[in-house]
């Protein structure tokens, strides 16, 4: 199977309103005590909570549905609750986002799941499950089958939500499987635990690195490995796709006629990974059973996790949140080269946050290992990291007649491109000082190759109570050393005299 060449992203995500799913699997409800520690007991050396609130959400293959409504698919959902409170909640909360619960039953002998949470000051402190993990009466599961084999005709796809609690046995995921492949329904699992192959025929696995592991009996550790194991996975399973979701690794999509496409993690402040596998899969379902785009589904899956990994709790994704990363994103690049009046407003709003500003400069003509390392290090000295560069001319003169290689407005775009740096201007002149006088950056920023004293502008960022850091050279070719290298590489051969 060759993946699909994306379209706009946005537009295959909106194609996700579309789409009808079935989600079944291990309901549960989440419930969230808010409060406060300011006390010691005097009974056990614990902490005392001040309840202030508590709020309930959907878990499990509950959030999956939670987060397809939420996108805008018309969603079913078929599990097992306890004849509980709690289990009333979940449905009731389920219909209030639109979730037909019509495959919802109740089983007397076992507890609605719950996961309760205490929160205090902002961060989990505990958490208490309520819960049974014994194998679902077969008079439950085929009353589900049942309701699946009824849902296939107006759906576009089934999810199999499995957090191992007794409800995806494997006789249910090979009926399920099998009466959604006479009908060309592709069903998205996301595995849990040691035996994959019940789910042998699914379309597509979402296992992270430690499943994986578990389930192929083999080590993690490198690219290798990982695509040994996978390799493995498909033999298990027959599916047509697996994606692997690697924390901050990003996650791998890996094809059963050989391909792989490793899509890195969109960088977030990790504030709570709760919920981010449910995140992963529904998106993916909502993109790829709206527009059979696994590449698509997979970029889109990933920017919905680094967005819910932001987030306090199993909380569902929008779709507007995806669509305000994707713009944002596309603004980050576009809005970094600016010019001096652009970047003295920046740099004023950047002030008022409070953020420290790190100010450097050079030609950065063939960028190179050096000079992002050098930036990376730049960069960790505060919040916001201002480039300048040497325009064409002055490059000339400083480099010879021979430079630059690479244009400024190319060289401005490619330091852009790199993560560390915020912003861009290109300046002309032998030197930045009118730039440094102008900005005023808190911290001045050159190579260890330099001298205090030779640092352009070291005079004046001290004066207003700023400083100047030099950063250690790493053991690697200069552009100049490269430029050579390649030069005395392929250098045209002379020519024979007859």
């Amino acid at each position: 199977m060759n993946l699909n060449k994306s379209l706009s992203l946005e537009n295959v995500l909106a194609n996700a309103k579309k789409v009808s799913v079935l989600v079944l699997g291990d309901l549960m409800l989440d419930e969230y005590v808010y409060g406060t520690i300011e006390r010691i007991s005097p009974e056990a050396p614990v902490g005392i909570l001040d309840w202030r609130a508590r709020k309930i959400g959907l878990g499990g293959a509950a959030n999956v549905a939670s987060n397809l409504a939420h996108l805008g698919c018309r969603v079913f959902l078929a599990g097992i609750v306890g004849s509980d409170q709690s289990g009333e909640e979940l449905a009731r909360t389920a219909n209030d986002l639109g979730i037909d619960t019509s495959g919802v039953v109740i089983d007397t002998d076992r507890p609605t799941t719950v996961k309760t949470r205490i929160v205090a000051h902002g961060h989990q402190v505990l958490r208490m499950d309520r819960e049974s993990r014994s194998h679902a009466q077969g008079s439950l599961l085929k009353i589900m089958l049942a309701y699946v084999q009824k849902c296939i005709p107006s759906i576009d796809g089934i999810i199999l939500s499995d957090y191992a609690k007794g409800v995806l046995e494997p006789s249910l995921c090979a009926s399920v499987i099998a009466a959604a492949a006479r009908k060309g329904i592709p069903v998205l699992v996301d595995p849990k635990g040691h035996d994959f192959s019940k789910y042998r025929g699914a379309f597509l696995l979402t296992p992270n690195k430690k499943e994986l592991a578990e389930a192929t009996q083999m080590p993690v550790l490198s690219e290798s490995d990982i695509r040994k194991a996978v390799e493995r996975l498909f033999a298990l399973v027959g599916c047509q796709a697996i994606l692997v979701t690697r924390g901050e690794e990003g996650m791998s999509l890996f094809t059963a006629d050989g391909e792989k496409t490793h899509i890195q993690a969109e960088v977030r402040d990790v504030f709570d990974i709760t919920g981010a596998g449910d995140t992963v899969i529904s998106m993916f379902a909502g993109v790829f059973f709206g527009s059979r785009d696994l590449l698509a589904a997979a970029q889109l899956s990933n920017i919905a996790a680094g967005v819910k990994v932001g987030k306090l709790g199993a909380t569902a994704v929008k779709p507007e949140e995806v669509v305000g990363w994707l713009r944002q994103r596309e603004d980050r690049f576009r809005g970094k080269v600016v010019d001096l009046p652009q970047l003295k407003q920046v740099m004023g709003l950047a002030r008022s946050q409070g953020k420290t500003i790190v100010f450097t400069n050079g030609c950065f003509d063939l960028l190179h290992v050096g000079h992002v390392q050098f930036l990376q290090k730049a960069k960790a000295l505060g919040h916001t990291l201002i480039v300048a560069i040497n325009d064409d001319a002055s490059v000339r003169a400083l480099k010879g007649n021979a430079r630059p290689l690479i244009t400024a407005a190319d060289r401005a775009g490619i330091i852009a491109g790199l993560e560390s740096v915020n912003h861009v201007i290109v300046f002309s002149g032998p030197t930045p000082l009118h730039l440094i006088e102008e900005l005023r950056p808190d911290i001045l920023v050159k190579g260890g190759d330099y001298r205090l004293e030779e640092v352009v502008g070291r005079d004046e960022v001290e004066r207003y109570g700023g400083r100047v850091e030099l950063i250690p050279t790493i053991d690697a070719p200069s552009s100049s050393q490269i430029m050579t290298e390649i030069a005395a590489r392929y250098q045209a051969p002379a020519r024979s005299s007859d």
